[in-house]
């Protein structure tokens, strides 16, 4: 074999290994990744024009958090702006565009001396190798932020829509209790009539149950306007008129569930789940990758060229090939953009040590504030509901009997209420509590998903 093929061989390997496409690992979690977006984008979704709600007798909690993820414009620009970054990989990997030359020497032009002088060249920029893998791992890291975020959102918005939910169901719950004491005080406010004009019960007992009616109906309106105001944020959620009513909540929440709490086994759940922390380990591989390319820039870049140089008189000159290498002489400014590199990274990678600290606080927060309402809830069921019950029925007994006055009886009824009303409040708090600790997880709460 002739030098000069030997030298054409090892020109042609050496180009080859400079017009190398990203890694195989590259393109698969390209692939991987773009049919998971793409899965999303073609779930099918109810149309924006519907009432998602038409129809329906009850509101249900599942159904509420599957149509805000369904509907909500806020995840879908998530969606959207994930599958813009997705899109960088192919650019950024791609080869600069080819560049065709083309010379002529006008005065060569119905010459006799010389033939028409006319060159033709083909040329193609390639970077140092390795580049191109470096832009597209930081291309691949940003989109897996992107597709993080996106997790991050639905796992927020989720959570939002279950405590709406709760928030409504006992705003419903407190109207009806509301709506219940005032009938009873109706009636009481007969009897102290009635006792009245037969002298057996004074104007202060009047006056008193006048004062509770009037209690119960300011209450009544601020409830309704509770209730109103809730109806409105849920409307928001799923991209629906404000005005238009929902459904009433169902009678009850669903049954509490037996929950494990343990502290280590919570912890270890969220740093495998949580969606923020996955972006801000793919935000520091994009920025080890700027690091790794900056540090690459100190390197040459090639052209490669070929051409016909028609100028040449002799046949066997006028093909051409050959190689141009810029000389990277700014160092100054590489070593600013390393330095620049460096300082993101070491950010990032501080970025992610305070967010891992937030999930730990977060998850212990959670579960604390879970084991608070469950200790609440068990004591309203269980000393404080009983006891206002007993307190009712004994002074009920008492004023048949003339032991006690009207006043006292209202008094122990606004106790029991008061009772009632705090063990709604706990069966909200606790169901609130618990999706808390599912969003702290990283879980969507009340979508059927993994619970805690």
């Amino acid at each position: 074999m002739s030098a000069t093929h030997v030298r054409a061989r090892a020109a042609l390997v050496f180009a080859a290994t400079l017009c190398a496409c990203a890694s195989g690992g590259q393109q698969s979690h390209y692939d991987s990744l773009h049919a998971r977006l793409e899965r999303a984008a073609d779930e099918p979704r109810s149309s924006a024009d519907a009432d998602p709600l038409g129809g329906s007798s009850v509101l249900e909690r599942r159904a509420l958090v599957a149509l805000v993820l369904d509907r909500n414009p806020g995840l879908e620009a998530q969606r959207a702006a994930a599958r813009a970054a997705l899109a960088r990989w192919p650019q950024e990997t791609a080869l600069p565009d080819p560049i065709f030359g083309y010379d002529l020497r006008p005065r060569s032009l119905g010459s006799n001396e010389v033939d028409t002088a006319q060159d033709f060249e083909l040329s193609q920029s390639l970077p140092f190798p390795g580049k191109r893998a470096l832009r597209g791992e930081r291309a691949l890291a940003e989109a897996d932020v992107a597709a993080n975020e996106v997790d991050s959102e639905r796992v927020q918005l989720a959570a939002l829509a279950s405590r709406l939910f709760d928030e409504y169901w006992l705003a419903e719950r407190a109207l009806e209790s509301n709506a219940q004491q005032l009938a009873l005080i109706d009636d009481a406010h007969r009897i102290a009539l009635s006792r009245y004009s037969t002298g057996r019960a004074s104007q202060q007992d009047i006056l008193g149950v006048e004062t509770e009616q009037a209690m119960l109906a300011h209450r009544a309106i601020e409830l309704g306007a509770e209730r109103r105001i809730l109806a409105e944020r849920i409307n928001t959620l799923l991209h629906r008129p404000a005005a238009l009513e929902l459904p009433g909540a169902p009678r009850d929440l669903e049954p509490e569930r037996a929950l494990d709490l343990d502290d280590r086994a919570l912890l270890t759940r969220a740093i495998e789940n949580r969606p923020e922390l996955r972006a801000r380990e793919s935000e520091v591989r994009a920025r080890e990758a700027d690091v790794a390319l900056a540090r690459r820039e100190f390197l040459p870049d090639f052209t490669l060229r070929a051409g016909y140089e028609g100028t040449w008189q002799e046949d066997p000159l006028k093909p051409v090939v050959g190689i141009q290498v810029n000389v990277p002489l700014q160092l100054g400014r590489r070593r600013a953009a390393l330095e620049e590199a460096d300082a993101r990274l070491t950010r990032e990678k501080n970025n992610l040590r305070k967010l891992e600290d937030r999930v730990r606080l977060e998850v212990a927060s959670a579960a604390e504030r879970l084991r608070e309402s469950q200790h609440l809830l068990h004591i309203s069921r269980e000393r404080l509901l009983p006891a206002a019950r007993d307190r009712v029925a004994g002074a009920r007994a008492a004023f048949a009997t003339g032991q006690v006055t009207f006043l006292e009886l209202v008094d122990a009824e606004r106790a029991l209420r008061s009772a009632e009303q705090a063990e709604l409040e706990a069966r909200a708090s606790l169901s609130v509590r618990t999706a808390e600790l599912a969003r702290a997880l990283g879980e969507t709460p009340g979508s059927g998903e993994a619970q805690p």
